[in-house]
């Protein structure tokens, strides 16, 4: 079978026409070929942020017009689940680029007990390049009332300068989670030193070789990229920054002054790729080697790094084995790299569609999540994007058998309902374990005063949920119907876990400034089968790994990813909801070097581990 992604552009053009004319049937073949010659073929990566008042629409098509009956609701746990975290965003008076970013969470347990743990990395002083911070790690321990409580350890990892991001994996093979924290400022490692009922860490930057440069690093995972057995470090970068850069560029809105805005002025950079030398002793080293890999993303025209990244999918998108990259990047050309299967990188994204929206034009790119879907004559692939405000969301599909991506937000139901939000964090999950995945969003505006310029935009924002439709689709859930989670706030990092141990994913919202929200998920309906794997010594999570649960006539399919949604992780676990049935019937799973095993059933509701 040939590769699709190496298909002739003539087939991605038909491709693409066919899903243009599937979601706006009254548009002239004209019109519709312009914008996909737009879409394919564009180079201007450039993008201003309009700053014009648009209203969401009053009449939607799609999915979305279904009445929805449903309530999922959350309920806000935060301070009686023991989070007293408080992010500094940095807020000096200045109006810095960084301050309006915000940060992630990451959700992993670290301490071996099978309870995931909560890390939020905290902000802090841009001006003062020696001011230190701690992350706020919290333990997840059992309550008397069998719900969690998490306590704050006091010798958590100390960081010098302002913290984006936390990605967890085990690089040194010792069975824990080892913390890569992403910085505005030098990037830091810490090896993972807890036991029973303590958690601790220990600063090896140095000792690791990490690079010293002083770049502003964002989305950041663990993947074995090279095949090699162990977990390499990849990750992007936003801008060209320093307080004497923002200066100049200084930004302004009429009404308010000096404000936060996109990322034009700046110049864009490239991702990094740490390759991980660990030597037979465990002592770990890395070696960047990005740029010498093919991990670059250049503007066609002037040949200088285009990337403004903020968020990373970590996914094998042409399904031979290996993983490849999705990068989102702010008002530039999103990126999508193919590994070659020895850690060697091709960038695609234009070719694949996933570059440009609908319209041919770069979008405010936050937040990314990819999903798989049953389809007849395989699976679609789906890519969802959060955008800036008065930008849609993405929803990029690859339909079963096709070569490219397609934005198809407006027919999937989401483009209309999501136009008004900016959206940072979005996952993919099943919240109420139907057994199809829904759509979150976690929103919030950059500037506190917007509604002085635009009486249609807010500065918090509420999350929304789009539930999936067995038929494909999303159908938004009302506000009212989500609990909590529908409470407006300043929305940016987004993350799943099974906090509460009972079934089913809990959520915790990060804010630019000020406390996360910590949900407990009320909304599932029935089952699932959660399942954990035991990967071999180097990446023990078995991160990178595919499985496929048949559930009667359906076959679901999830990864072992935990790199997802907005300067996140999510906690490297499968979840199947099982609906309306008791069991899942066959598991197979591909480890991440390709090896297999089949599990026959039947694979009952509950907490499930397996190794190889």
């Amino acid at each position: 079978m040939s590769d699709p992604i190496d298909q002739d552009r003539d087939a991605i053009i038909g491709v693409a026409f066919r899903r243009s004319l599937a979601g706006f049937a009254g548009i002239g073949v004209l019109t519709g070929g312009v914008l996909l010659a737009r879409t394919l073929f564009r180079t201007d990566a450039a993008r201003v942020a309009s700053k014009e008042i648009v209203e969401a629409p009053e009449i939607r098509t799609g999915p979305a017009l279904e009445v929805v009956d449903l309530m999922m609701p959350f309920t806000d746990r935060t301070a009686a689940w023991g989070v007293d975290f408080v992010r500094d965003d940095g807020a000096r008076g200045g109006k810095l680029l960084p301050e309006s970013i915000g940060g992630g969470v990451t959700i992993a347990d670290l301490d071996g007990d099978e309870r995931p743990d909560l890390i939020f990395p905290d902000g802090g002083d841009l001006l003062d390049p020696e001011a230190l911070g701690r992350l706020a790690v919290y333990r997840n321990v059992a309550g008397d009332d069998g719900e969690p409580r998490f306590e704050r350890i006091d010798d958590a990892p100390v960081v010098r300068g302002h913290a984006m991001g936390v990605a967890a994996g085990d690089v040194d093979g010792d069975g824990d989670r080892d913390l890569f924290v992403s910085m505005v400022g030098r990037d830091r490692l810490f090896l993972n030193e807890s036991s029973a009922g303590r958690i601790r860490f220990r600063d090896v930057t140095d000792a690791a070789g990490l690079p010293s440069d002083e770049d502003w690093s964002t989305a950041a995972g663990f993947a074995d990229l090279d095949l090699d057995g162990d977990l390499d470090i990849v990750g992007l970068r936003y801008v060209e920054w320093s307080p004497g850069i923002d200066a100049a560029v200084d930004f302004r809105l009429d009404g308010i002054g000096r404000a936060y805005g996109p990322p034009t002025g700046f110049a864009g950079t490239a991702p990094f790729l740490l390759l991980n030398q660990r030597d037979p002793s465990g002592a770990v080293r890395f070696t960047e080697d990005g740029e010498a890999r093919g991990l670059r993303q250049s503007n066609p025209d002037t040949g200088l790094p285009e990337g403004k990244g903020l968020a990373l999918a970590i996914v094998d998108l042409d399904e031979d084995g290996d993983l490849d990259l999705i990068g989102a990047n702010d008002t530039t050309a999103n990126a999508a790299w193919i590994n070659d299967g020895a850690g060697f990188f091709e960038e695609r994204g234009r070719r694949l569609g996933v570059a440009f929206d609908r319209s041919g034009a770069a979008t405010g790119a936050m937040g990314i999540d990819v999903a798989t879907r049953p389809a007849r004559g395989g699976v679609d692939t789906l890519v969802a994007i959060g955008n800036f405000a008065n930008e849609p969301s993405s929803l990029f599909i690859r339909r079963a058998g096709e070569a490219a991506f397609f934005d198809d937000a407006a027919a999937e139901g989401v483009s209309g309902a999501t136009r008004r939000a900016l959206t940072f964090g979005l996952l993919f999950t099943d919240l109420d374990l139907d057994g199809v995945e829904d759509l979150v969003q976690a929103n919030g505006h950059l500037e506190s005063e917007i509604t002085v310029i635009q009486s249609s935009q807010s500065y918090r924002q509420p999350a929304q949920v789009f539930r999936g439709l067995p038929g494909g689709g999303f159908r938004e859930v009302p506000q009212n119907a989500i609990g909590d989670l529908g409470n407006p706030m300043i929305g940016r990092g987004l993350a799943s876990g099974d906090l509460d141990l009972d079934g089913d994913l809990d959520l915790v919202l990060a804010q630019v400034a000020g406390p996360p929200l910590v949900l407990r998920n009320d909304a599932s309906t029935g089952d699932s089968v959660q399942v954990r794997l035991d990967g071999p010594t180097g990446n023990r999570d078995a991160i990178g790994a595919v499985l496929k649960a048949t559930i009667g006539d359906r076959v679901l399919v999830r990864s072992i990813m935990p790199t997802r949604s907005y300067l996140s992780q999510v906690e490297p676990v499968a979840v199947f909801g099982l609906g309306e049935a008791s069991a899942v019937d066959r598991l197979e799973i591909r480890w991440p070097d390709g090896e297999t095993r089949t599990i026959e059933g039947p694979i009952e509701a509950g907490r499930h581990r397996f190794g190889r």
